[in-house]
């Protein structure tokens, strides 16, 4: 009977195991890399709008969206808790070309550009220069895209 149990546990430790694919949820309406939860690359996101982006502290953080926001000041921080939808990226800070093209793409927190109002970033230089040529209509096709690409 002995060995019976154990031709059986060898037999079920051998045999191919069924694994189910991974399922995907729908993607981050805020981007952050994989190792961490820390949005624009920890930039204080309000200091954009006065034209001198700035490294965020660790001192001046806040949670929102389910992502940690980082700002230079408390005075950046309170403007961004007064105020959130004013100071978020664009698309959530995802690559404003990308998104254009209909992808999702991460960004640099150092190609940007404040127009009207809103901040907007892009992968790298090469890709901030052509979105830059054409930039209205680079916004109006992520803007038809924008939110329903994180569920496709």
């Amino acid at each position: 009977m002995k060995l019976l149990k154990t031709i059986a546990v060898i037999t079920a430790l051998l045999s191919p195991v069924t694994v189910a694919a991974p399922a995907f949820a729908d993607s981050a309406p805020i981007y952050t890399p994989l190792r961490n939860s820390i949005a624009v690359g920890g930039y204080d996101t309000v200091s954009y709008f006065s034209g001198k982006p700035m490294k965020g502290d660790k001192r001046y953080m806040t949670n929102h969206l389910g992502v940690t926001w980082r700002f230079s000041s408390r005075a950046n921080l309170d403007l961004f808790k007064a105020n959130p939808e004013a100071f978020i990226p664009q698309y959530g800070g995802y690559c404003a070309w990308a998104l254009a093209h209909g992808k999702l793409a991460k960004a640099s927190p150092k190609q940007w550009l404040v127009e009207d109002g809103k901040l907007y970033l892009n992968f790298n230089a090469r890709i901030q220069t052509q979105w830059l040529a054409d930039k209205d209509e680079f916004i109006a096709e992520a803007d038809k895209r924008w939110p329903n690409i994180l569920r496709d």
